[in-house]
């Protein structure tokens, strides 16, 4: 291909447009654009920091005494030591470290203790928070543990809304303000549970978001704590 600049055409023809800048230009287009949806679809994350917090210090707690049992126990007491640790931390790691919800563009994934649960938005039809937060799929409940609903949070919100409309009956802020105020006095799980009501609402037509919802066991943590379960059973049956 010729390029504008060659000398041998004359210069009062026209010339035709520079297609490899155009391309160029159309494919940095391209490129910005998928960057920008994959940092707008970029999955969510929900955890819950207490829990995080209690588990790690249980663990820590367990540790202490298992290895301190482990090391100066007689008889029977380093093996049951042992068999309890084998026990005890998967399952404190699944209801404490372990829980916690992804939110993407096309599907909904819940981490749960013992489940891991993935529903495209197509088939969720409620997201909930009563005295627990949940998700209604494919005629099913999912409880949703890495949002625990506190209800001391839900009446200091109650309270906070209240105090808020004595101090303004006149509705003298703007309707933005008002809205994102509302939105602030609201207990940390409704925010969340309402973020998820709205992804799903607008994400349920998408043509990645249909399908079934999918639901696989934890082995990686029933087989151990099985396993300690039952070598504490032995170890106690035969001393």
């Amino acid at each position: 291909m010729t390029s504008p600049d060659d000398s041998s055409h004359d210069s009062s023809a026209p010339r035709e447009p520079d297609q490899g800048a155009a391309g160029q230009r159309g494919q940095g287009a391209t490129d910005q654009g998928a960057a920008d949806q994959g940092t707008e679809y970029a999955d969510r994350v929900y955890r819950s920091v207490g829990g995080i917090a209690g588990g790690v210090l249980l663990l820590a707690i367990g540790a202490w005494l298992g290895i301190d049992a482990v090391i100066r126990g007689e008889g029977r007491t380093p093996w049951v030591a042992l068999a309890g640790l084998l026990l005890a931390v998967p399952l404190v790691v699944a209801f404490t470290v372990r829980p916690a919800v992804y939110a993407g563009a096309d599907r909904l994934r819940v981490r749960n203790p013992f489940r891991t649960i993935t529903l495209p938005w197509a088939s969720v039809e409620a997201v909930r928070a009563g005295y627990s937060s949940e998700v209604l799929a494919g005629g099913a409940k999912y409880q949703l543990w890495a949002i625990p609903v506190s209800l001391r949070q839900r009446k200091r919100a109650t309270r906070r809304q209240a105090r808020a409309a004595t101090e303004d009956p006149f509705r003298r802020t703007s309707v933005q303000a008002a809205v994102d105020a509302d939105d602030e006095r609201r207990a940390q799980a409704d925010r969340t549970i309402g973020e998820l009501r709205s992804l799903a609402e607008t994400n349920a037509t998408r043509e990645g978001a249909q399908g079934a919802p999918e639901v696989r066991w934890a082995f990686e943590v029933i087989a151990p704590a099985v396993a300690g379960a039952v070598l504490l059973a032995v170890v106690l049956a035969i001393t």
